[in-house]
C-alpha cells in the first residue's frame, strides 16, 4: 500500500493558505503592491484568539510557499506575475541561474541577463526578490508588533495565548531568515522591525550592521528556546534556528568585510546539531538512508515531526501537498522547468544527430514540463564516471541530451536534472510503482508504469536546511577557517560520500577545491551555490563556465556582483538609499 501524506498532516501544519492578512497598510518602499483581500482584522483576533490567532501565525509562515493566500494565480505583492514572486522561485532565479549549475532557455524578464551575469539595479527580477523578501518581513514584523502590543489579554488561560510566546520565537525566526537572504544577495540594504508601524519604510543600513542586528536577534530566540521542544511537521525547530546562525557564521568574513571570523561560532552550532541528530539513519550519522528519497513524493518523513525516526536530515522544509498548498514556485517549479517535451518516442529512438531527445514527466509523476531550465557543463563534468548516486537524477547522452551548452537555448544542449520527482519512495530506497509490483531504477526509470498520480502539483516538500550541508560545512569550517581537526573533518565529509556511494577521501584529498565541488554535488538545485561560490572566492573570477560574461565558453565578470544592486525602483522612493548603494551600481 502507498503511504500517502496525511491530509490531515498538511491542515494541521503551519501552511495552511486561505487566511486573511491582517494589515491594512502598505509596504512603503515598494510600489510592487503587496495585495489585502482582508477576511478579519486584529480586533476579531482579540475577540476570539483561539480560533484567529493560528491564521495569523501560519501566514507567516505560508509566504515562504506560496505566492499569494488565495491559492494557485493569487499574490502578495501586484504588479508581478504571481509564480515569480513565489519565495522559491525567486530565490533560485538569483542563486543557480547566476552560477555553474543551470541555465534557462528562454529570455522573458532578462531572465538571460542573470545567466550570463549581467544586471543593473533596474533589473526586474532583482526588484520582485528583493521585494518579496521585505514582504515577509513585514508580515513577520506585525504579527510581532501586534502581539506584544494589541488587545489581546495575554494572561487568559486561553490556549492559543499561552503559546503565543513560542510563535514569537519562530515568527522571530522566520524574520531572520528573509533577512539572512538580504544581506547574503544584497549587503547593504533596508531595516525594519516589529518597533514601528506597518508600512514605515525601512531604514537603509551597512552590511555588517545588519549582520549584527540578525546574529543578535537569533541568540536571543535560541537562548529562549524551551528545552526538549520537537517541532511540529511544516514548522521550525531549534536545529533548524541554530543552522540559519552557523550559515550566517559561516560568511562572516564575506559580511563583514573580513573584520569577523565565525568559523569558531560555526562550528560549535555544527557540533550541536550534529549530536542532536545521531541516530539510526546513515550508519548512525542521522542522514537518511538513501539520497534520492529526500527530493521524493513523500520527503516528508525527512522532514521535522516526520516519521522517519533518526532520518529527519531536512533540518528547515517547507511543505507542498497536491490539494492545499499549490504554487508555480515550490517544488512544481524544479519539476516542471526540468522536464520538456520529447521529441521521440522512446529512449530506443534517440538521435542526437537529428537533436531528438526523449522525457516524459508522467515518468516522475506530474503531469506538467514545461523545458526551459538544464545544467551547464562545467557543473555536469563533476559527475562523470565516479559512480555517484546523484548522478542517477540526470538525463544525458542515453535521453539525447548533451553535455555542451552550444545552443543554451535548445532544450538539450546541457544535461536535464531530474533531481526533484513526486514520485514515491520505499523504505529500502527504491521507487514505488502505480501497481506496486517492483521497484523503480532511476536509471532506467522509463521502464517504470508512468504517473503516480498525474498531478500538476507535487506532493514533494522542499528542503530548506539539511543535515548534510551540516556536515559539510563542519568540514569547511576546519579547511577554511582552521577549526576543529582534520580527522572530524574527514569523517563529517566521508558521511555525505559514503551515503553518495563514492569512495571516501583520504588525508589529501580534502582541500578547498575538493569541498566546494562535493558542496556542488550534494546540494544543487537547492539554493546554495551562488553563496558558496563567492565564499570560496570563484564567483566572478577564478572560475569560469559556460555563458558566464556571455560568452560560450566564460569569462570573468564585475568584482562587484558578488552582491546584487538595491533595486532603482526603491532608491527613487527613498532618496536616502542612494549613500548606501553596493560599489559598482
Amino acid at each position: 500500500m502507498l503511504i500517502m501524506k496525511s491530509i490531515n498532516k498538511i491542515i494541521a501544519s503551519a501552511l495552511v493558505v486561505g487566511m486573511g492578512l491582517v494589515s491594512t497598510a502598505c509596504v512603503g518602499d515598494l510600489d510592487l503592491t503587496p495585495q489585502n483581500p482582508t477576511t478579519f482584522t486584529w480586533a476579531d483576533v482579540e475577540k476570539n484568539p483561539d480560533l484567529y490567532l493560528p491564521q495569523v501565525f501560519n501566514k507567516c509562515y505560508s509566504v515562504y510557499a506560496v505566492s499569494g493566500q488565495n491559492g494557485e494565480g493569487s499574490a502578495d505583492l501586484g504588479g508581478m506575475d504571481p509564480g515569480k514572486s513565489c519565495y522559491q522561485r525567486a530565490m533560485f532565479m538569483l542563486n543557480e541561474k547566476c552560477t555553474d549549475e543551470c541555465a534557462w532557455l528562454y529570455t522573458e524578464d532578462g531572465v538571460d541577463n542573470i545567466v550570463k551575469g549581467s544586471w543593473a539595479s533596474g533589473h526586474g527580477l532583482v526588484y520582485g526578490c528583493y521585494s518579496r523578501l521585505y514582504v515577509i518581513i513585514a508580515i513577520c514584523n506585525d504579527f510581532l508588533r501586534q502581539t506584544n502590543a494589541s488587545g489581546i489579554d495575554l494572561t487568559t488561560s486561553k490556549t492559543e495565548l499561552n503559546n503565543v510566546a513560542q510563535y514569537q520565537r519562530e515568527v522571530r525566526a522566520l524574520r531572520a531568515m528573509a533577512y539572512y537572504n538580504v544581506l547574503d544577495m544584497w549587503g547593504n540594504a533596508g531595516w525594519v522591525d516589529e518597533t514601528v508601524e506597518y508600512g514605515t519604510n525601512p531604514t537603509p543600513i551597512k552590511r555588517i550592521d545588519l549582520y549584527n542586528k540578525i546574529v543578535a536577534d537569533l541568540k536571543d530566540v535560541i537562548v529562549n528556546w524551551p528545552e526538549n521542544l520537537k517541532p511540529e511537521y511544516g514548522r521550525v525547530g531549534l536545529d533548524g534556528v541554530k543552522m540559519l546562525l552557523a550559515k550566517i557564521y559561516l560568511n562572516a568574513k564575506v559580511y563583514t568585510d573580513g573584520a569577523v571570523d565565525g568559523y569558531a561560532d560555526c562550528l560549535a552550532l555544527c557540533n550541536e546539531i550534529i549530536a542532536n541528530h545521531k541516530g539510526s539513519g546513515f550508519k548512525g550519522s542521522g542522514l537518511a538512508n538513501h539520497y534520492h528519497a529526500l527530493f521524493s513524493a513523500n520527503n516528508d518523513r525527512y522532514m521535522p515531526g516526520g516519521s522517519a525516526a533518526g532520518e529527519n536530515e531536512i533540518i528547515w522544509g517547507v511543505p507542498y501537498e497536491n490539494t492545499y498548498i499549490h504554487a508555480y514556485g515550490g517544488t512544481r517549479y524544479l519539476m516542471a522547468a526540468g522536464m520538456g517535451n520529447g521529441t521521440a518516442a522512446s529512449r530506443a529512438d534517440v538521435d542526437l544527430a537529428k537533436g531528438t531527445f526523449y522525457m516524459a514527466c508522467s515518468d516522475y509523476g506530474i503531469n506538467d514540463q514545461w523545458g526551459c531550465m538544464h545544467a551547464r557543463q562545467q557543473f555536469s563534468e563533476k559527475f562523470i564516471d565516479n559512480g555517484d548516486v546523484r548522478d542517477n537524477l540526470w538525463s544525458k547522452e542515453r535521453e539525447g541530451f548533451t553535455i555542451e551548452n552550444t545552443d543554451y537555448s535548445k532544450f538539450n544542449n546541457g544535461y536535464a536534472a531530474i533531481k526533484f520527482t513526486n514520485l514515491l519512495t520505499k523504505e529500502d530506497g527504491s521507487f514505488y510503482l502505480i501497481d506496486d509490483t517492483a521497484p523503480v531504477d532511476m536509471t532506467n526509470i522509463d521502464a517504470a508504469s508512468k504517473a503516480l498520480s498525474g498531478n500538476i502539483h507535487p506532493d514533494t516538500d522542499l528542503p530548506i536546511f539539511r543535515l548534510a550541508d551540516v556536515y559539510l560545512m563542519k568540514a569547511e569550517c576546519f579547511v577554511l577557517g582552521g577549526q576543529g581537526d582534520k580527522t572530524s573533518a574527514l569523517e563529517a565529509v566521508n558521511y555525505v560520500r559514503e551515503r553518495a556511494g563514492v569512495v571516501k577521501w583520504n588525508d589529501n584529498e580534502l582541500n578547498a577545491e575538493s569541498l566546494l565541488d562535493e558542496r556542488a554535488r550534494e546540494l544543487y538545485w537547492e539554493n546554495h551555490r551562488r553563496s558558496d561560490l563567492v565564499r570560496f572566492g570563484k564567483f566572478t573570477s577564478g572560475y569560469n563556465w559556460a555563458w558566464k560574461g556571455g560568452v560560450l565558453n566564460g569569462k570573468d565578470i564585475p568584482a562587484y556582483e558578488t552582491v546584487y544592486p538595491i533595486p532603482a525602483s526603491v532608491i527613487a522612493a527613498q532618496p536616502e538609499f542612494a549613500a548606501f548603494q553596493n560599489k559598482g551600481y
